[in-house]
């Protein structure tokens, strides 16, 4: 800087936090008549430099401030030369490991200088003109002692980046916290050596982590470390434990850590200690699961994932709001993808259910607790115009490669499959059409294969075998897409490195609806699935040629250039060379005298090729799998129009004066989605209120009939003459009886008798199904089982009886169908207590909440339909 102002100040601060206020103050007013921007800037840095001394020094620092012609200079020096700086690359929002990072953004020249007594950190800052390059860190970056070395086998480079932060975050703010005297008590000695070790910990994995990451995720690390480190890492554990429970009982300014991050973090810290103490590693990928820590490893998360899938999907972030949707779940709830990015996620639910949802929001942050991550939960979701849309919702946590939680939902209108798990979804289709010709970086053709070998003949038992197990995947299916991926699986382990499935949707395009590669660590092959180009009347390749009739093709390579003048031919070349195939097989999918999709099975360079010889097999193959998509299209048609009907038998409750009345109905999130429950709510003529609750035998399109049948004949019944409940029950008994296919159903009929403002009675009976439940304002419950009678279906001539209750002011009568409370292997009295305390606890809340509740605190996952009816007297 040439010769500097003989006014260069220098002060030293003793080791503690009051120390950063203190040089910020400093360096302001020794920078008092330099530019303003200079001086903000110089104490910024100043500030983050003298914290990180204070934690991981632990000795006096001292400040120089030197300027000369408006340029900065500053130095900020510890009396440690022993530790070393420990650098990380952190993302603007980390809450930790910024101070380093700050100075090589914002200075124009820095670095370090190590002596025998102490080590130094300076910047220059320059207003104007080009600064002269800078001298950077040179030699400081921190040393790993290499006296043992510690392996860590399939490490997912994700989630250690989230630990690795939120150790730092949390013993910075334990730290702070132990020096002002805070409530989380640590001793001394372990806190300084929770630091040290930590920082030596980090380094070492930034410093092993430097290759490229592999396209899982998943990387193996070699970390040397001092052989004694043991005692020290076993304080640092101790030391988080006390930082965590601080932090879950928001007595620290950060957050505790999320179950899956707790879990790895315990097997990170087991594998240095025992291997410190002579043990071999274990890898991460074998280690046994809690229920709340997902199995699966998480690819880093990108909004292509969201964007490309075709399920109704919407992620948030760990604030709450929303950071990505895709068309379907934009459209599903009469928004614009780009006008849902950046919302509250409260935005999409209900006003009734906000304040519930933000406590449980936070208390999941805090506890790493929740209901309903990794559930599929039946739900209202909030549509623009302020209506409702039921939907079952299935959420999964992802952690992405810069240490943020990502919420991943995704959202089935009520009635319809429940979603899968979610699908990694990237963004490279684009690309690889693009190409059009020059092949993209290939999959390895090596990978893991459970049975059989691509390089290896079949045999004609193998070939009877692959047959016969192709046609139960179908079988075994809940639907189609599941139903294609099953297939896919089993084709790649057994006769190709790739499957490729592309069928017609109802309007003649094309649909890429699957593509699967025999090595799950390979390239993403769902980049490719989507919509593909018109089959045209130019269209001449392969694929448009198989779409058309012909075929089993044998590709012995990619199609000529001279084969891809058209959208449809580039695309199907791109997907060649994508694949990196060497030889392929392309079949038509024929049923029924209708082609309605291809089979593609290719395999790699390098292995054995695709002969004449298996275009047989292949044909037999496609015969079968198209009989499994053609039988699973019937039924998703059937399914549909089954779910069409129970939409459309689900009636407008009545409004009655006094009387507040609410319903909920959710599908199984398992079986066909069609069943027979079902609610029904209407005033009589002579003004009384009927309510309605029944279940028929079955989850099938029977069943929706019958209870169609059922609630219409039980709505005439009462209508034509006021009877009793037990006499309009009988009756529906005796017209059951005459249908030609009689049906086996539960019913619970009740009339509610009375004007507002009250009192009100119900008198009820019931044909085998589960007693009503009351539930006083109070919080008491008691179940109405009084009334009980034989099930519809059995004997209309056996007697029913009629019962009577009062219903006091504010409470609530719950009528529900066995979906909401029974579980397989489980005592029906242990369901009932069940519900019996979630409606205590939920007998103040608005009675919207309170049906809302009781399907998410009991409805998810239920292997059964679920209808619910309440009323609540005001």
């Amino acid at each position: 800087m040439g010769s500097l102002d003989p006014a260069t100040v220098a002060r030293r601060f003793p080791d503690g936090p009051v120390s950063v206020a203190s040089a910020r103050r400093f360096v302001r007013a020794a920078l008092e008549d330099v530019a303003s921007e200079l001086v903000d800037t110089a104490q910024l840095l100043v500030s983050e430099l003298v914290t990180n001394a204070v934690l991981h020094a632990r000795t006096e620092a001292e400040v120089t401030v030197s300027r000369l012609d408006g340029r900065v200079r500053v130095r900020v020096a510890d009396r440690r030369p022993g530790r070393s700086l420990v650098r990380q690359n952190c993302p603007p929002y980390a809450g930790t490991g910024q101070g380093l990072a700050l100075v090589e953004q914002l200075a124009s020249r820095y670095g370090v200088d190590i002596g025998d007594e102490g080590k130094a950190v300076w910047f220059e800052l320059w207003p104007d003109g080009p600064p002269p390059p800078s001298s950077g860190w040179g030699t400081a970056a921190a040393s790993c002692p290499a006296e043992r070395t510690v392996t860590l086998v399939d490490v997912p480079s994700a989630l250690e980046s989230t630990c690795r932060q939120h150790r730092h975050a949390v013993l910075r703010e334990l730290t702070l916290a132990a020096s002002a005297g805070g409530p989380a008590h640590v001793p001394p000695e372990d806190l300084a050596a929770a630091n040290d070790v930590n920082n030596v910990i980090s380094a070492c994995v930034t410093a092993a982590s430097r290759d490229p990451l592999p396209d899982s995720g998943l990387r193996s690390l070699l970390l040397p470390l001092p052989a004694d480190a043991a005692p020290a890492v076993r304080a640092l554990r101790r030391t988080l434990g006390v930082a965590e429970e601080a932090a879950r009982g928001e007595r620290l300014l950060t957050l505790p850590a999320l179950p899956r991050s707790r879990a790895f973090q315990d097997w990170f810290f087991d594998q240095i200690v025992e291997q410190l103490d002579g043990g071999g590693p274990t890898a991460w990928t074998v280690m046994p699961r809690d229920p709340e820590v997902s199995s699966d490893e998480l690819v880093p998360w990108d909004p292509g994932q969201v964007r490309t899938s075709r399920m109704p999907t919407i992620a948030a972030d760990d604030g709450n709001r929303i950071i990505a949707a895709n068309g379907p779940a934009a459209e599903l709830l009469g928004w614009s993808p780009d006008d849902l990015v950046g919302r509250r996620l409260t935005t999409l639910i209900p006003e009734h259910l906000r304040r519930r949802h933000t406590a449980a929001f936070s208390t999941m942050l805090l506890t790493g607790r929740t209901r309903i991550v990794g559930r599929s939960v039946p739900l209202p979701a909030r549509h623009r115009d302020g209506g409702v849309v039921p939907v079952r919702l299935f959420i999964q946590t992802q952690e992405t490669a810069d240490g943020r939680t990502v919420f991943v939902a995704q959202l089935a209108p009520r009635a319809t499959t429940a979603p899968e798990v979610p699908r990694t979804v990237g963004s490279a289709r684009d690309a690889a059409r693009s190409a059009a010709g020059e092949a993209p970086a290939r999959v390895p053709a090596g990978g893991p294969s459970a049975e059989g070998d691509a390089d290896t003949a079949m045999s004609a038992l193998d070939r009877l075998s692959l047959l016969a197990e192709l046609g139960s995947r179908f079988s075994d299916a809940l639907d189609l897409d599941e139903g294609l991926r099953r297939a896919g699986h089993l084709l790649t382990r057994r006769l190709a490195d790739w499957c490729v499935l592309d069928l017609f949707t109802e309007h003649d395009q094309v649909d890429r609806a699957c593509v699967v590669h025999r090595d799950p660590r390979g390239l993403r092959p769902t980049a490719y699935e989507g919509p593909l180009p018109a089959v045209s009347e130019e269209s001449r390749g392969p694929l448009a040629r198989v779409l058309r009739g012909a075929g089993p093709l044998l590709l012995t390579e990619a199609p000529p250039p001279e084969q891809a003048d058209n959208a449809l031919d580039r695309d199907y070349r791109a997907l060649f060379h994508g694949l990196g195939a060497g030889s392929a097989v392309v079949a038509p999918l024929r049923a029924r005298r209708k082609i309605f999709g291809a089979l593609t099975l290719a395999r790699a360079t390098g292995r054995r090729p695709f002969t004449e010889e298996d275009l047989p097999l292949v044909d037999d193959l496609v015969h079968s799998l198209a009989l499994g998509v053609d039988n699973a299209r019937l039924y998703q048609d059937t399914r549909s129009i089954a779910e069409r009907l129970q939409r459309s038998l689900l009636p407008v409750l009545p409004r009655v004066e006094g009387l507040q009345l609410a319903a909920r109905s959710a599908a199984s999130s398992t079986t066909a989605q069609v069943g027979g429950d079902w609610y029904d709510s209407f005033v009589v003529p002579g003004g009384d209120t009927a309510l309605v609750i029944g279940d028929v035998t079955g989850h099938n399109l029977d069943a929706a009939i019958a209870m169609s049948q059922l609630r219409s004949m039980l709505r005439g019944i009462a209508v034509d003459r006021e009877e009793p409940p037990a006499e309009v029950l009988r009756r529906l008994d005796l017209a059951n009886h005459s249908l030609h296919r009689e049906a086996t159903a539960t019913c619970v009929y009740g009339l509610l008798k009375g004007r507002a403002p009250g009192p009100w009675e119900l008198r009820h009976s019931s044909a085998g199904h589960l007693p009503p439940l009351l539930t006083t304002a109070e919080g008491e419950t008691r179940y109405l089982d009084e009334g009980a009678g034989l099930l519809l279906g059995m004997d209309p001539d056996m007697p029913r009886r009629t019962a009577r209750h009062r219903l006091p002011a504010g409470s609530t009568l719950l009528l529900y169908t066995d979906g909401l409370v029974e579980r397989r292997d489980e005592p029906l009295d242990e369901a009932l207590d069940r519900l019996r305390r979630h409606a205590a606890e939920l007998a103040r809340e608005p009675l919207d909440t309170f049906c809302d509740e009781l399907m998410i605190g009991l409805g998810a996952d239920s292997a059964d339909d679920i209808a619910l009816l309440a009323v609540r007297p005001s």
